[in-house]
Order: C-alpha cells, then structure tokens, then sequence
C-alpha cells in the first residue's frame, strides 16, 4: 500500500511540474506582461527597468524555478486586468464554483444510479426506453443549450428561478456559502441542472451497462441457484458490484464538473472560477489564465489520487501481489 501510494505521488508531482510549465510558457510567449502594465508608450528605460524588478531579465530556467516556488505557495503575481492578487481573486470565485460542482454531481448521482438501476432490471419496459431516449438528449443536446432553455422556460415564461446570478450569501471566515439560505438555493437551482444533466446520462447509461454485465457473471447464476430474493442479489450482489466502476468515473467526471462549468458559468453569470477565466481570456490576462490552469490540474490530480486509493481499498485484487496488477 505504501509503495503503490508513493507511486501515485510521484506521478502527481510529475504532471504539476509538466502543467507548471504549460502554465509558464503562457507568459513567455502570450503578450508581454510589461507592455500590459505600462502601455504602448512607455519609455525603453522604463521597460528596461520593470523587467529587472519582474526578473524576465534573467534565464529562461531561472525564470521557470522562480515560478515554481511561487506557485507551490499559490502566488502568481496581481492580475493585469484587475491589479488584484490573482491568488485572492481564485479564494474569492473557488467557493462559488465548488459550490456548483458539488451540487450538480450529487443531482447525477442520486438520480442517475436510480435510473441506470431500473433501465437495468426493466429493460424493453415503455419506462426504460423513455429514460434511455431521455439519456440520449442528455449526452447530445450541448450545455450551453440546455441552460438556454432552462432559463426561457422556467426564468423568462413562468418564473420561477432567477436567470443569473448566485443571490444571497453567508460569510464563514474566507468561505462563503449560498446553501445557508434560500435565495442561495432558488438561484442555484437551474445552473446544477444545467451542469449535471451530462453527468446524469452519463452514469445512468453506465450503471446500466454495468449492472447488465454484472448480472450475466456466474457468481449471480450461483445466488440465484441458492435461492436468494431478487432483492438481495439486485442490490446485495450485483448493484454493489456495479458501483466499484462508476466510482471511478463520478470521482474523475468531478473534476470534469469544476473544470468544465466555464459554460454553465458564462450563461448563468455564476461568479465562480470559469467566468473569471473567460474574462481573462478576453483581456489576455496572463496570470489568471495561468492560475486557473493550475488550480484545475491540481483538482484533477487529487481526485484522481483519491479514487485510485479508494479502488485500492475497496477491489480487493488489487491488493493481491501488492497491487502490481493496476
């Protein structure tokens, strides 16, 4: 276990030193942070100057060491559309996209599982087939769409849920939160469903898949030779079988949530992470882009480090031989 925990560290640490890189070359050769700061105009002393105060004066893999031991502390220099900290610019939009992501995968789950369950068990019944044509929508229809029409429907024609925005928030400590109060949850109501509807297809077409295969192996043929309830082997045998796959793909796909939710963002104007990134993809704002780019690597990372322990503990052959099998 140790050494299979190790080996995941080490390859962690690989992929931010190579995203680290990606991130930097953004500022090598994106725009030149110094014209930015001081305009077209600026006199060759003053650029001469400011590059020595910024250290883009000096070698290429210096520069490069220099960022890496800024970023290991979250520093990425201020914002050249701003003037802010790009690092207090993140804390303030991470809850907001966190928030959504985390709302939008427990949507998935607790509705996608269900779904993908009974499309298993009742399959060629009319139920199935809706929900199968519904999943099919769910993985065609793009994301930018189904918000659209979200908000005609249900903001502009009846009324129901605000069109934009996060509403009311709670402040704890640098945390803040819209679950704490009503307004919070009447406005992020349309943008969860927006960014969970993929996922939910998604897991519901897997969990079917899977529950089918499941189904066909000999250790069930065996449960039912010995007489157990339908019951206990759709959901004592098979469905938790089912689960050590989709385990994996729900850890990586909420990744793919925080990631990804630029669109749902950008419609919604949901003040989170991935419209602070369209905004600085707009004004060309090199530290943020590179910040964000980070930051979501990192997201993956960790994730991806998580599920890999957790399939660890709960698949039992891959403990065999010390995991040399994964």
């Amino acid at each position: 276990m140790f050494a299979f925990i190790l080996r995941r560290l080490l390859q962690a640490v690989v992929v931010m030193v190579a995203v680290a890189f990606i991130a930097f070359l953004l500022f090598q050769y994106v725009g030149d942070p110094v014209v930015f700061l001081l305009g077209q105009d600026a006199k060759p002393e003053d650029i001469r100057q400011l590059r020595s105060d910024l250290g883009l004066d000096q070698p290429f893999f210096v520069q490069f060491w220099h960022f890496l031991v800024n970023a290991v502390q979250g520093e990425f220099g201020l914002s050249l559309r701003q003037g802010a900290k790009v690092s207090r610019l993140i804390a303030e939009r991470f809850p907001a996209t966190l928030e959504l992501a985390f709302v939008a995968a427990f949507l998935a789950l607790a509705i996608g599982i269900p779904m993908g369950v009974y499309a298993a068990l009742r399959r060629g019944t009319v139920m199935s087939q809706v929900f199968m044509t519904l999943s099919l929508l769910g993985v065609s229809l793009p994301t930018f769409l189904i918000g659209i029409l979200l908000i005609l429907v249900f903001a502009v024609h009846l009324g129901w849920f605000p069109s934009f925005g996060r509403g009311e928030t709670v402040q704890l400590g640098w945390w803040t939160t819209g679950l704490l109060k009503a307004k919070g949850w009447h406005h992020i109501t349309l943008p969860a469903i927006t960014l969970a509807i993929f996922q939910l297809t998604l897991i519901m077409r897997l969990v079917r898949a899977e529950m089918l295969e499941v189904l066909r192996t000999d250790y069930v043929k065996f449960a039912r030779a010995r007489g157990l309830s339908d019951r206990a082997i759709h959901f004592g045998h098979a469905l938790k079988n089912t689960l050590v796959p989709v385990m994996t793909i729900t850890g990586l796909q909420l990744g793919g949530l925080i990631a990804f939710a630029i669109i749902t963002e950008t419609v919604f104007q949901w003040p989170g992470m991935g419209l602070l990134f369209i905004q600085a993809v707009t004004f060309a704002d090199i530290p943020v882009m590179a910040a964000y780019l980070c930051l979501i690597a990192l997201i993956f990372v960790v994730i991806n480090l998580v599920v890999d322990l957790l399939y660890f503990a709960v698949d039992p052959r891959l403990r065999v031989g010390g995991g040399r099998g994964h």
